[in-house]
């Protein structure tokens, strides 16, 4: 994710950090020329047809609906997975508060929210497509974190473990009935936040919603120069350029953000937020915080 001030209005039209352009200058230049020899051709060689301006305009006002109905369902899945991620944040906090509350012993304390942390890191790494075990051994060993990492769903496998040391202490009679609920409803909430990451990880915007819009996009800026002959003349590449930047723009940002998870730079930054993570709770064992994920040239992971 991209941190950093907004660009002063002198910096505006080159601050490349952030900006789609590089992305879609291709397609950019491409409709320029398009439209330069469609402006040549006409002056030069033949008459080329014309296509009307209101008529343009209809079909720019239904592709701009259509742009952003998909790229308000980009963000809100965006968005959504940011709220999820806060709350797997809270819930950590919540959990150390809850087990320094119910659990009288430092070390069953230490297991329950190595656990925890665990299954947050292992969490990461599957939304992700890495390895996240190191990062997971570092709080219940390389031996555990290589037995979780067995499973289909290593993050809800470290969330049975910390279940199954609850029952444990149930049994040994070092949890009360209304401790081991508690505790237990905070890791439901934990898996819940996962399975919720899940789903939007493997529900992606229907195809048919991102095949009409390229189509439709792709249509438009062919059609426009035959438009802009009269209306712009010889600055018809510069307004064609304008409304290509502005049309595959918006379909690009929609393709980062329908997928938040990715290590990209507006992505979310997953790995500031397992820090954070860490720091409730190692403060919630009395251990020293780790410092914070900082930003490498504005960008946050």
């Amino acid at each position: 994710m991209i941190v950093k001030d907004q660009p002063s209005s002198l910096h505006l039209f080159y601050e490349m950090q952030g900006s789609i352009v590089p992305r879609i200058a291709g397609k950019i230049l491409a409709v320029a020329c398009l439209s330069l020899i469609v402006v040549f051709v006409d002056a030069y060689l033949l008459a080329l047809p014309r296509i009307s301006v209101p008529a343009m305009g209809i079909f720019g006002v239904a592709l701009s609906l259509f742009l952003g109905f998909r790229n308000n369902a980009a963000y809100d899945r965006w968005w959504e997975a940011r709220i999820l991620w806060g709350t797997m944040l809270a819930d950590v906090r919540s959990l150390g508060r809850d087990a320094m509350l119910f659990i009288r012993d430092a070390d069953e304390r230490r297991a329950l929210m190595n656990h925890a942390v665990a299954s947050v890191h292992l969490h990461r790494g599957d939304l992700r497509g890495v390895n996240a075990g190191e990062d997971a051994a570092k709080w219940v060993g390389a031996d555990i974190a290589q037995a979780l990492a067995q499973h289909h769903r290593p993050a809800d496998a470290a969330l049975r473990g910390a279940t199954a040391h609850l029952a444990a202490l149930a049994d040994q009679g070092k949890l009360s009935g209304f401790g081991q609920m508690t505790l237990a409803n905070r890791l439901a909430s934990l898996t819940l936040s996962q399975a919720g990451c899940e789903r939007i990880a493997n529900t992606p915007l229907p195809f048919v919603y991102s095949l009409l819009v390229r189509r439709t996009t792709y249509l438009y800026c062919w059609l426009l120069p035959f438009a802009l002959l009269d209306a712009a003349d010889i600055f018809a590449p510069i307004f064609a350029a304008v409304v290509a930047y502005v049309f595959f723009g918006l379909q690009a940002v929609t393709n980062e953000l329908e997928m938040p998870f990715r290590n990209v730079e507006n992505g979310l930054p997953l790995d500031a937020i397992c820090r954070a993570i860490e720091s409730a709770a190692a403060e919630a064992m009395g251990d020293e915080a780790p410092p914070p994920v900082t930003a490498i040239d504005h960008i946050l992971t």
